[in-house]
């Protein structure tokens, strides 16, 4: 048995589909105190609004060989659509990018691109490979790009879930 063979796997990939996890009303009113009526329905609510959008594992990557987070920051040339398209549909299959958006800010930055590997050799194989050889006239549309490695040790490793439940309750005053 271990932490990448298939059965794991195969779980952890079923803990992330809809509904495949639930929340422990039990536990959820040992920290709270609400009746579990009020527990369900806040649920159902919160799910029906779009707030919730699924209940899953927390998984230190680390754990599975993967050290490496890669952001990527570029400038690109929009006008080039056909290109962009090409890369977009890459970045949509490519499992080692989960996250690409338009980015604003100072200079001419306006991509950005988040990834995950389990080296930083690994990445620049790969990005060569599946970017740069296959689409070729990345190289026009790619302006500029700078890349930042995200490696040990982390100072802090807050979820985007915990941190914005802690900026609503300081803000509403809630403990």
């Amino acid at each position: 048995m271990s932490l990448d063979d298939e059965i794991r796997i195969r779980i952890l990939d079923a803990l992330g589909k809809k509904n495949s996890v639930i929340p422990n009303i039990r536990q959820i009113k040992r920290h709270t105190g609400y009746h579990k009526a009020t527990i369900k329905s806040s649920l159902d609510f919160m799910q029906e609004q779009g707030l919730l959008t699924g209940f899953g594992p927390k998984i230190d990557l680390r754990k599975l060989g993967y050290k490496l987070e890669v952001l990527s920051i570029a400038q690109v040339d929009f006008s080039k659509k056909e290109t962009f398209e090409k890369m977009l549909a890459m970045n949509l299959k490519d499992p080692h990018v989960y996250r690409t958006s338009s980015l604003i800010g100072p200079g001419n930055w306006n991509f950005i691109a988040k990834h995950i590997y389990k080296d930083i050799e690994s990445y620049h194989t790969w990005v060569k490979e599946n970017y740069y050889d296959t689409i070729p006239e990345i190289h026009d549309f790619v302006k500029d790009r700078q890349i930042f490695y995200e490696v040990e040790p982390q100072y802090k490793g807050a979820s985007r879930t915990d941190s914005i439940i802690a900026l609503i309750k300081q803000e509403k005053g809630f403990d």
